[in-house]
């Protein structure tokens, strides 16, 4: 039986140091593209997977984003303070464990933008994640065709989904679009304080216990200002 979360985690504290001057006075995830934040971009996919709950972390100008999101409903969002820490996108989820509970959860960063093919990214990996296989799904988006993006990739990705991390010098053809399904397991052995979520990653690939579900519809890697004016082309002409 296909693992269908009810609860997800929302990175939505770092800087945006690459999208100023629009991050100057406004966190990213609120930066709008289409006419909508980010962040509501994000929570609305959630909503439309059946995701009852939310746990979006905060630490640059919070308090815009915990006001923004203060009305919300579907999916009720929880607020992970860090505005005393950072804690780097591995500490963060370590931090919101408690609320997130001891089943598989949505994993995404707040400005990550995708529109979707037949059927819906986020339906299509909670069917695609089997925890007996599994400790770790990311949803991988072809290099070739992604709006906004120019590197090398992350990951190699074999016929049965499992990743190969990018080599030195190598160029791979998926890159990690910033959603994923994951095991709260995968944290029982982590450190205190500020870590990348890369570690998560190395750890299960290690462990051959990572996946990938390539994405179906179009990704769009909202990265800069100049990046914000192609993704909004992009998703308007879908929904045109």
């Amino acid at each position: 039986m296909p693992v269908r979360p009810d609860k997800a985690m929302v990175l939505a504290a770092g800087f945006g140091v690459r999208m100023r001057p629009l991050t100057d006075h406004m966190p990213k995830p609120l930066v709008r593209v289409a006419g909508r934040p980010l962040l509501d971009h994000v929570l609305d996919k959630l909503a439309e997977a059946g995701v009852a709950e939310a746990v979006v972390n905060v630490h640059y100008l919070p308090d815009q984003i915990i006001d923004h999101v203060a009305g919300r409903e579907r999916p009720r969002v929880t607020i992970s303070d860090e505005r005393d820490q950072v804690l780097g996108t591995g500490g963060a989820v370590v931090k919101a464990l408690p609320l997130l509970g001891d089943k598989p959860f949505y994993h995404l960063n707040a400005d990550t933008l995708w529109i979707d093919g037949v059927r819906p990214n986020l339906e299509r990996l909670a069917e695609a994640f089997d925890p007996a296989r599994m400790d770790i799904l990311l949803l991988m988006a072809p290099t070739a065709g992604s709006i906004g993006y120019a590197g090398k990739g992350d990951f190699a990705m074999a016929p049965d989904g499992s990743l190969r991390k990018r080599r030195e010098n190598e160029v791979v053809p998926f890159v990690y679009a910033g959603v994923a399904i994951l095991s709260p397991a995968i944290f029982k052995d982590s450190p205190e304080g500020e870590f990348a979520l890369t570690r998560q990653f190395d750890s299960a690939g290690a462990a051959h216990r990572l996946f990938g579900l390539r994405l179906d519809g179009l990704w769009m890697h909202v990265g800069t200002p100049d990046a914000v004016a192609a993704a909004e082309r992009a998703y308007l002409a879908s929904v045109a």
